[in-house]
Order: C-alpha cells, then structure tokens, then sequence
C-alpha cells in the first residue's frame, strides 16, 4: 500500500467576478483551503451534535483504498472458563475431572494441523470458584491431565476435560455445580520436564465496508441571479473572488449530518432482504465488498459491546455497575459520554446528590465546598475510578431524527478515548489507531472524503443542455468501532 496523497481543493479563485465551476465555494472547502483555523472552531460549534464533528477534530479520519475494511484485535492475555462442571461430589477428595461447557477462548492447538483443545496444561495452578450467588466455595489445585490427554487409568480426556490434583485436602465445590476456572501460575516437581505446549495470542478478525452517499441542489438558471461574491487574499498569493449560493446552505448541511448518521445508524444487509437485491450483489451476505449496508456505531455496540436497558443509571449504584462492567473489559482511563437531554439531567442530578449536607441538602462537596460554583449543576467531567466527560448530543433530541421515539430509544453513548493497537491486514503490521474513527475512499487521484461538483448548464457548467446548476455531494466512507466491548449504548 502506497502512502496516499493529501487531499486537494479545487477552488481557483478568478480575478474578475466570473462565474465558473472551480471558483463555486462550498463553507468545507473555503474554511479548509483558506481558513483552516475558522474550520476547526465552525466544528467546535457543532461538537456537541455530533460525534462526526468530534472525529474530524481529534484527526479521526483516515483514507482507505479498499473495498473492505479489515482489522484483527487481540484477545485476552489470560485463561479464564466460566461455565465449568464435575460429576465428583464434595468431600476428601484429592483429585477431580471437570467439564468445560463454555466456548474456548483462547485455544490450545496441538501442533501446526493439530486439532485444538481447551488451553490448559500440565503443571498449571488454577483456581475453582463456585457461581452459585452467595457461594463462598472455592478450591485450587494443579493440572495433572490436560484436555485431550490420558489420565493415570489410560483414559483419554476429552478437548474440553481436563483432571487437577488439589491443594486442599478435600474438594469443597459440589458435584453439577456451575464453576469459572482460570489460572494463576504453574508449579513442578523437582528434575521434571519443562511445559508442555504453547499459546498463540488469539486474534478477533473484523471488518466493514464504506457505503456511498449521495445529495444535490438544483436550481434553475434564472433564479441564479441570488449568489454572494467572496473576495480572497491567500497566503500563497493567489488573490480573487469565489462565488456561492445561499440557498444551497441547507442542503449541504443536511448532507454533512447524514455523513454522520449514517455512521451511526448504518446495517448490514441480511441474507434475502430488499437492500441486499437493490444495492448490493443480491446474497445479502453481510460485508462483502458488493454487498448492501455497512456496520454502524450502535449496531456494533449492540452486538458485540456493552449495552443498558431499563432506563438511564440514576443511582451511582447503578453507575458503579457500569464501572464494574468496564473493569472486566480494557479499562480505558478517560472516556467520553454522549447523552440526550434526559440522561444528562439524570446525571447531574446523580452527581448534585452527592456529599449532600444541611437542613436544604445542598451539595458544595464536588465543588471544592465552593457555594457559588456549587450554583452551576450542570457537570460536564467527574471521576468515578475512570475519568468520565458528559457532552450533549442533539442528534439524540431533534425530533425530526432521533428525538421523541417510543421505540428503538438511545440516551447515549459512552466512548473510550484514545487509541488501541490492532492489526492492520491492509499495511500488514500492528498499528494504532483510534477506538473511534472513520475511513474514507480515497486514492492518489480520487479523494473521495467529501466531493463537490457542479453540472447543468447553468453557474458556468457547460454539461448539459437544461438550464438550470445542480450542485452534487458524494462522499464513501465507513466507521471503525475498534474494541467494542469498551463501549456502553444505554437504551430504554
């Protein structure tokens, strides 16, 4: 993979006030090529209604070549099996088969063609603890027969069993109980062999694919006499004067917001659906190159992240839940809380309740016991074990979009910050990248990040012989959710 060219501006200022298609502006272009720093603040405006905007702030879009998208994520470091059972009742026990009943992740794979088996080996120390609520039994012990080998009586385990010779002297976990099994360490007699075996660190292959988006604005050429010249002084010399409509505004921005959304809301295609026969190559399968739809922000948290149901976390309790929920994943430090009107109210409101003193209960606590500061509830970062930063988001209260739904309701979405490391198959290596970000289409001569272009015969398009300008938007791109069960989609 070549490095791939920056992006260009077509814009070619006139020196008269002539109307042509490379001297049309749009409010991207103009704030991009000459006013760079007027483009950044544009979209601090707009941060709190999108995450598209916040992306495009923190340099969380990279071009892509491909019509697919592929990125491998490590899993995890350590072994750890919850759904394991033994038929050996409790009592002086010195040694027990269990059962594992759960999916194994990681593997264990015998050889290069081996067949695998569940990742425990000989002379590792692993703990048993019941899961029965309120259970305080546990036991620990050492594997003498790993899965697949053969125990002291010639009997060959199978892939998911394997045999463990206690520490203690009799086994307290009962027979049928549903246990979680995972090592902590490994010991050897003394003169005996090494470790039999070895790990692979398991990868989880995912993918996604860029759909096009399309929009245009149409006016006819009599109706053109409604256009606004912008006089320009560029720091590269070149001087003149760019041309735009103002009507056109609105459509520009409707098609910036779907940009966004379709991020967000974007599905595969099942297999048999009229999406899958209308756009794509008629299998439905999701993500192949040809096929319709793309995987959006909260159909991945959905599937493969954390989501809450049941209303907005508005004890801490509740909250603490959610932090606990994180602990297990990749405990990201800071994280970003995009929210509707409703949860935000919800939290200042948790937050507001806290450290509550006097006959009023008035909270001064989070605010250093500053009285006046404490007159300010609406709070936009606290700590709770992680760093967590509320931002209102609008798209999730317009309604004429997501706002005032009955079902299919999001009060927001929590966001890791910063990066992770993945492995890119395009490049080939591990790389960095955002948990967040977006991938556009894009090459040493098509940049396909967001495309502008005038036809007609009209606004100095000499295309077609209708007398009338059509302004058109194309833009191809994909969102990349990298280690989805970090995030939190909070639904109703």
């Amino acid at each position: 993979m070549s490095v791939l060219a920056a992006p260009g501006f077509d814009l070619q200022p006139s020196a008269q006030q002539v109307i042509t298609p490379q001297n049309y502006i749009t409010n991207f272009n103009f704030l991009n090529q000459y006013l760079p720093d007027t483009y950044e603040k544009e979209f601090e405006r707009y941060g709190n209604r999108t995450i598209a905007s916040f992306l495009r702030m923190v340099g969380a879009e990279m071009p892509t070549n491909s019509d697919l998208i592929k990125w491998a994520e490590q899993g995890r470091l350590h072994t750890k099996y919850t759904n394991v059972t033994t038929a050996i009742a409790a009592g002086a026990q010195t040694e027990a088969l269990y059962t594992i009943n759960d999916v194994f992740n990681p593997l264990l794979t015998v050889g290069t063609t081996g067949p695998t088996r569940a990742a425990i080996r000989v002379g590792q120390s692993v703990m048993m603890s019941d899961n029965t609520p309120g259970s305080t039994l546990t036991n620990k012990g050492v594997v003498r027969t790993a899965p697949g080998g053969t125990d002291s009586l010639g009997v060959v385990l199978a892939a998911n069993q394997f045999e463990v010779s206690y520490y203690e002297a009799n086994q307290v976990i009962p027979a049928a109980a549903v246990c979680s099994v995972f090592i902590y360490g490994s010991e050897f007699a003394k003169g005996t062999a090494g470790m039999s075996g070895s790990l692979e660190a398991q990868d989880f292959f995912f993918e996604n694919k860029p759909i096009i988006l399309k929009d245009s604005y149409t006016v006819n050429g009599s109706d053109m006499a409604q256009i606004g010249w912008v006089e320009i002084s560029g720091e590269d010399g070149v001087n003149g004067y760019l041309w735009y409509m103002k009507s056109e505004h609105d459509t520009r921005l409707r098609f910036e917001d779907y940009m966004e959304t379709a991020m967000i809301e974007a599905v595969p295609a099942q297999v048999g659906s009229g999406a899958s026969a209308l756009i794509g190559n008629g299998t439905g399968v999701a993500n192949t190159p040809t096929g319709a739809g793309s995987e959006g922000i909260f159909f991945v948290v959905n599937n493969r992240g954390n989501v809450w149901g049941g209303g907005n976390p508005v004890a801490l309790s509740g909250f603490d839940s959610m932090i606990q929920r994180l602990d297990k994943q990749g405990a990201i430090e800071e994280n970003v809380i995009f929210v509707n009107r409703q949860f935000s109210f919800d939290m200042d409101d948790m937050l507001a309740a806290q450290n509550s003193y006097g006959a009023g209960g008035s909270s001064y606590g989070l605010f250093d016991n500053d009285k006046e500061m404490a007159l300010n509830l609406g709070f936009t970062g606290f700590r709770r074990g992680y760093d967590f930063y509320k931002s209102d988001w609008k798209y999730l209260n317009d309604p004429t979009m997501r706002g005032g739904l009955v079902a299919g309701t999001v009060n927001g979405l929590l966001v890791p910050a910063g990066s992770t490391s993945v492995y890119d198959q395009i490049l080939g290596k591990n790389a960095k990248r955002p948990f967040l970000h977006v991938r556009y289409r894009a090459s040493e001569s098509e940049d396909r990040r967001y495309k502008t272009w005038i036809t007609g015969s009209a606004g100095g398009a000499r295309t077609s012989n209708v007398d009338q300008m059509e302004v058109n938007f194309l833009s191809e791109r994909a969102v990349c959710t990298l280690g989805a069960n970090n995030f939190f989609l909070f639904q109703n």
